[in-house]
């Protein structure tokens, strides 16, 4: 038998009684039953008056929960009774205590003595209490219980139960319990518990909902990140280095004034080592493979559902415009068909609207191939003519001439040459942002079709873009080979390698040899270009066919040859990276080579296309816009900001106005009279009438030597 306490204070020690229970459950079930007997008293009390608060009460319940495990047998109902009191009196109980009870059933739910459904259905009806302390806790719980029902095996029954679950919360009268429930949802998705494709369209179904605040978190489920929000954490992640910088400072500091011993010095480097893991630790970021916006069911009705919803809505003006982002997205990775989002665009486009670059961008965004050219074309006119203009500032040029190649770059069809050639003209303009944006513009159409350019803009064709064409409306080429196989023989496939060259599997970064010229793409003057023209002009007509004839042959054969290799070979990594390499080499390679160079270029198997980018940001947008030189007045006003929180200059002051000072600050103190006799406060008056007689004759000498040397 156990030793009992002395003096039996079991019945009022309740932490006491847990603890012996614990540990031997048989010997103690007397007082357990003594005590279940007190909570059913008094449950049966407090069912009469809900509303008044019990401390003794919340003590039983804890004290119940918490042996629970000890005596299933006995405490059989005593989840449901919790449950049923919660769900009946909980906008209505004390808010201590219900949190009581709440962690009395978390805590149940952790031991597995309750079924997950029913806490979890409970945990989010509790969304609707007033208590921002309890919605705190039930969102953590949800969260991880779940994620450790689906960590071993995805339990699909549960997962379905609760997401239907939910998609009637979303609906719920309660503003708050249907934004915490949204929550829910995004988080499990963003730990990659919920995420599959219904999990995405129950969050889509909330960005049509009339609660403001679940519509904006819906919208930016699907946009990811605000700019605010990246600039808050670029700056917390700027602190928290400081931060670390100190700690890793004061660490080897510490390490210099101590005495050296081998202890101190393993002490040391560990501490380096845990700062070292921490920071590690702390800039793993978790991805996913996957974006949301591919997951949804029905991309077109739901666009147009969006529209709808943008073209009544009244919200802010910030909240029209994550509407219109996020419709751009849906119409530029789906490809959709959404004429009437283009006409609507149009209007805000002015220099003078708020977050024009943005609404630039969600046009780029919104622009493909499939949309036709006509629906385009007038939005794309009102951008050239209100940006592009030599009465606007040059930073609305250079945005307004970015915006244009962007749009191109999507949909090169709603160009025409007049524009082009007009737009063109700017790269002789007196600025240099307007330069560089028009010549952008230029090296576009130079790879995607150099006959719309002037002629003297075209520059020298590459091997990849001398026959390049832009197709027309609806014209889809179906290529029977890998793209880019026809650059390679087929020897060369599988290894990875070329003769003569390393592997670019090993070294991504790698010195090639590609024909080039003395002047580049971009940077080339006009006179270079009318000089080649000029060239290519008088070269003899037979052995231009005769080229031609052996190209095109040439051409013929490796086309024959990728096909096979296509239908017979599995293509690696390696291949891949040497494919791409190739398709570079042949952009670098003028087709007309003078001489060789050697040229670095990177091979990247993930690289996008720039016309094929999904999301496109602002900073494209305002790419090559240099900031302004300030004036006086704002670099004195720089100045004086940074001055602030800072000590006037001159000597430090002491930290303890009380310490002592030294003898050479008291003199400063002092009268003059006090100190003019210390020898270093002499003054020429008085010397003696012979050191004056001697000063006088050496000054006299000195002025007579000076005389004679002249």
């Amino acid at each position: 038998m156990p030793l009992r306490p002395s003096g039996n204070q079991l019945p009022t020690n309740l932490p006491q009684l847990q603890n012996l229970i614990k540990r031997d459950r048989e010997s103690y079930e007397e007082e357990f039953l003594q005590q279940y007997r007190h909570y059913a008293a008094q449950l049966e009390v407090f069912l009469l008056k809900p509303t008044d608060y019990s401390r003794s009460f919340c003590d039983l319940v804890t004290f119940l929960s918490q042996v629970a495990h000890c005596y299933p047998r006995h405490l059989e109902n005593f989840p449901r009774e919790l449950i049923d009191l919660l769900r009946k009196h909980a906008t209505i109980l004390d808010h201590e205590l219900r949190m009581t009870v709440c962690r009395a059933l978390i805590l149940l739910r952790n031991k597995n003595l309750i079924p997950p459904i029913r806490v979890l259905e409970l945990s989010f009806e509790l969304f609707r209490c007033q208590d921002k302390l309890l919605r705190k806790t039930l969102f953590h719980h949800i969260v991880a219980d779940i994620k450790n029902i689906n960590s071993k095996h995805k339990d699909n029954r549960l997962n379905t139960q609760l997401q239907n679950f939910m998609y009637t919360m979303l609906n719920d009268s309660s503003t708050v319990a249907a934004k915490k429930s949204l929550d829910v949802i995004i988080e499990l998705y963003r730990r990659n518990v919920w995420n599959d494709a219904k999990t995405v369209n129950v969050v889509a179904t909330a960005c049509l909902s009339p609660t403001t605040k679940v519509l904006v978190a819906a919208i930016n489920f699907f946009l990811g990140r605000d700019d605010d929000d990246d600039e808050k954490n670029d700056s917390d992640d700027s602190d928290d280095d400081f931060d670390e910088k100190q700690a890793v400072k004061e660490v080897m500091l510490r390490g210099q004034v101590s005495k050296k011993t081998k202890k101190r010095t393993r002490k040391m480097e560990k501490a380096l080592e845990s700062l070292k893991k921490h920071k590690k630790k702390k800039k793993r970021v978790e991805q996913f493979n996957f974006s949301a916006l591919h997951l949804i069911y029905d991309p077109q009705e739901f666009a147009e559902k969006l529209f709808h919803k943008l073209e009544k809505c009244k919200e802010r003006f910030e909240v029209k415009l994550m509407h219109l982002n996020l419709i751009s997205r849906l119409i530029g990775i789906h490809k959709l068909f959404l004429f009437n989002y283009y006409p609507h665009l149009q209007r805000f486009l002015n220099p003078h609207q708020r977050e024009v670059t943005k609404l630039l961008t969600y046009l780029a965004q919104s622009c493909h191939d499939l949309v036709p050219p006509d629906v385009i074309t007038p939005t794309l006119m009102t951008v050239a003519n209100h940006f592009v203009s030599e009465r606007n500032a040059d930073e609305v040029m250079v945005v307004g001439l970015n915006a244009i190649r962007e749009v191109c770059a999507r949909a090169p069809l709603v160009m025409n040459e007049d524009l082009l050639q007009d737009l063109t003209q700017y790269k002789s303009y007196r600025n240099k942002d307007v330069r560089m944006a028009a010549r952008s513009l230029i090296q576009l159409f130079r790879q995607m079709d150099r006959s719309m350019l002037h002629r003297k803009d075209r520059g020298k064709p590459s091997e990849a873009s001398k026959n390049r064409k832009i197709p027309s409306y609806g014209e889809v080429s179906a290529p029977s080979f890998v793209p880019g196989t026809e650059l390679i023989s087929p020897e060369d496939f599988g290894t990875g390698e070329e003769t003569g060259e390393k592997d670019p599997a090993s070294d991504d970064d790698e010195w090639v040899d590609v024909a080039s010229s003395d002047d580049e793409a971009e940077d080339e003057e006009d006179d270079d270009s009318e000089s080649y023209e000029q060239r290519d002009g008088e070269d003899d007509d037979e052995e231009q066919n005769a080229k031609k004839a052996i190209s095109s042959e040439k051409q013929r054969s490796n086309i024959a040859d990728a096909e096979i290799v296509s239908q017979t070979r599995v293509l690696s990594q390696a291949d891949f990276k040497l494919i791409r390499k190739r398709q570079l080499q042949s952009e670098l390679a003028p087709s007309t080579s003078r001489k060789k160079a050697k040229t670095m270029i990177s091979i990247d198997s993930d690289e996008e296309d720039g016309k094929n980018r999904e999301i496109l940001r602002p900073s494209a947008i305002e790419g090559g816009i240099r900031k302004r030189k300030l004036d006086k007045e704002a670099r004195k006003a720089c100045v004086l900001a940074g001055r602030e929180d800072r000590h006037k200059y001159g000597s430090r002051q002491k930290a303890n106005e009380f310490a002592s000072t030294s003898n050479k600050t008291k003199e400063k103190k002092k009268n003059f009279m006090m100190v003019k006799q210390k020898t270093g406060l002499r003054r020429k008056t008085q010397r003696s009438l012979r050191d004056k007689q001697i000063a006088s004759s050496k000054a006299k000498k000195k002025n007579q030597r000076k005389k004679g040397r002249k």
